[in-house]
């Protein structure tokens, strides 16, 4: 690939490099005749970058973009027919939609479920030092022991933790002091046909915004500062760097994740959360009998793109942490795919899945630390996917409906709270244009604490519950940027630690959790159908529900080499 790399910068002309990514001057590659529909081009090993060009345009193509470091061209061509054509040339591996462009407005569905219910936090824990003062509701935390570990190792700022997704709410006052202005970039312009209207000039949200929420909710778990203010996440010393990979409307596409990806390897990352899938696909197959030709080749396209870039990241330092998924599903043995394609709406249509040639990206890809999600009793969610294929580790995502048979059941105190910028819980009407609570609000979860003397709203602190294995991930992710600010070396000016050593770290100090005893577990009782039902397999120190174990915060930094 070093060849490759050279040649594509020898001959980028106009084109400038920024992080490994080479982005045509503004207006190139605007209304090309060919088509608007944007690709992502995947490059031969070896290939020549002239040819490759070359092929791209007989195919009816225009350069957008290069990622020098994988080997990629973002192009622009029709809505159809350009995989095919393109990928006939021997100096192209493939091609897939990058990101979508002139559809109809919609909204995908979040990955993770919120259900409303009358709060049932119940009275707050006692505040220890290093605390803050809403801790108390934060029963994940002190599942993963961070409690007790910050007490030793709090985390540094010399470790930086990436968070591919939505944005980040840099105004919240727990996420101020540990964001990173200088390195944080946004990979994912609003689309305004799935978006909405473009916030800003040019349809690019600033870098510390969130539109979305997710982002926000994912980034304070991870490290919001204790300050004495609102939460604070598994490792509130760490910086925290928004690589957003993200649309407004919950998708993320194959394009800005690889070049999120290959960023956050430029510039030596210690850790990415990843709480989500790559669209439209649920499950990416090389060739499955149920979809086009064309559909099929996309698809090999995104399993070689994904593949490289989560290399590509791993090989610089970075540990890779995904969340399973909330499909409710074995990963090893899946169900047929109804959901697939995501986008456009209505497209979708059964895709029987072989385990074998089929993938959940990025969590089925190379490196990644999978992880399932669990309620307050430490049961396995019922949502979460499982199975001994793919998992790694569990952790702490909320459960609604834990608790069967108790006052807690089905009450918000079984979410994960986390922070959540205030203009999309205005948008929700959780949040009234003065910037208070209403009443639906504080119904759904929503919390506000400000810092002393802050009258501007805008500089508070807003929170809100919510539930999903992409509420899991991030407690592993904690804990991963954990044993690196407690084991790792600054070696050539840069401080860090392997990821494969931060993994092997990870797994050999989680809590090991039995099977439950019967290993079919059921969730009759909380009102979900048979398709629910999950088998455990596997021994205590290593099952299909909880991998090797709960991730614990306190054993990590307190395990010696």
């Amino acid at each position: 690939m070093r060849d490759v790399r050279r040649g594509l910068l020898a001959a980028a002309g106009a084109f400038v490099l920024v992080a490994g990514v080479v982005v045509a001057p503004v207006g190139a590659g605007a209304g090309v005749a060919g088509g608007n529909t944007e690709y992502l081009v995947l490059l031969e090993e070896g290939a020549d970058r002239s040819q490759a060009v070359a092929a791209i345009k007989q195919a009816g193509g225009e350069v957008v973009k290069e990622n020098a470091n994988l080997g990629t061209v973002t192009v622009r061509a029709a809505a159809s027919g350009f995989v095919t054509r393109v990928s006939a040339s021997s100096v192209i591996e493939g091609a897939a939609r990058s990101r979508p462009v002139g559809v109809a407005p919609q909204q995908k569905p979040l990955t993770i479920e919120h259900e409303n219910g009358r709060t049932g936090r119940g009275p707050a824990a006692k505040r220890p030092v290093g605390m803050d003062p809403l801790d108390g509701q934060l029963w994940g935390l002190r599942m993963v022991r961070s409690d007790l570990a910050r007490t030793v190792q709090p985390g540094k700022k010399a470790v930086k933790v990436g968070v591919l997704d939505s944005g980040i709410d840099a105004r919240n006052p727990d996420i101020a002091p540990n964001f990173d202005w200088n390195l944080s970039r946004n990979f994912a312009p609003d689309i305004p046909e799935i978006d909405g209207v473009c916030e800003f000039s040019g349809c690019v949200d600033p870098v510390g915004w969130d539109d979305s929420g997710h982002g926000t909710h994912v980034a304070g778990t991870i490290g919001a500062a204790a300050n004495g203010v609102g939460v604070s996440g598994v490792a509130p010393n760490v910086t925290l760097v928004e690589i957003r990979g993200g649309q407004d409307s919950g998708y993320l596409f194959l394009g800005p994740v690889t070049d999120a990806l290959t960023y956050a390897g430029d510039v030596r990352l210690d850790v990415v959360n990843m709480s989500f899938y790559v669209d439209p696909w649920l499950y990416n197959c090389t060739a499955n009998p149920a979809d086009s030709p064309e559909s099929q080749a996309e698809q090999r396209t995104i399993i070689r793109a994904m593949k490289r870039a989560l290399n590509y990241a791993h090989n610089r330092g970075v540990t890779l942490v995904g969340s399973l998924g909330n499909n409710h599903e074995d990963l090893g043995k899946p169900r047929t795919d109804l959901s697939s394609p995501d986008f456009p709406a209505g497209q979708e249509y059964p895709r029987p899945i072989d385990n074998a040639t089929c993938l959940d990206l990025p969590v089925e890809g190379p490196h990644v630390i999978g992880v399932s999600a669990l309620g307050p009793t430490t049961t396995k969610a019922d949502y979460s996917n499982y199975g001994t294929e793919q998992i790694e580790v569990s952790a702490p995502g909320g459960w609604f409906r834990d608790y069967f048979g108790t006052p807690q059941h089905r009450t918000n105190g079984n979410l994960i709270l986390s922070t959540y910028p205030v203009n999309k819980l205005q948008v929700n009407g959780h949040v009234d244009a003065a910037g208070e609570l209403t009443a639906a609000g504080i119904a759904a979860g929503a919390q506000k604490q400000c810092p002393p003397g802050v009258t501007d709203y805008t500089r508070c602190g807003y929170y809100f519950v919510l539930q999903g294995t992409s509420m899991a991930s991030p407690h592993a992710s904690g804990v991963a940027a954990l044993i690196v600010s407690e084991y790792g070396k600054k070696t050539r000016g840069d401080f860090g630690l392997d990821p494969d050593k931060v993994g092997r770290i990870l797994m050999d100090t989680a809590q090991p959790r039995s099977c439950p005893n019967p290993p079919l577990l059921t969730y009759t009782n909380e009102g979900r159908p048979d398709e629910f039902n999950a088998l455990c397999e596997g021994t205590r120190n290593f099952n299909g529900f909880y991998g090797h174990g709960i991730v614990d915060a306190w054993a990590a930094v307190t395990r010696r080499h």
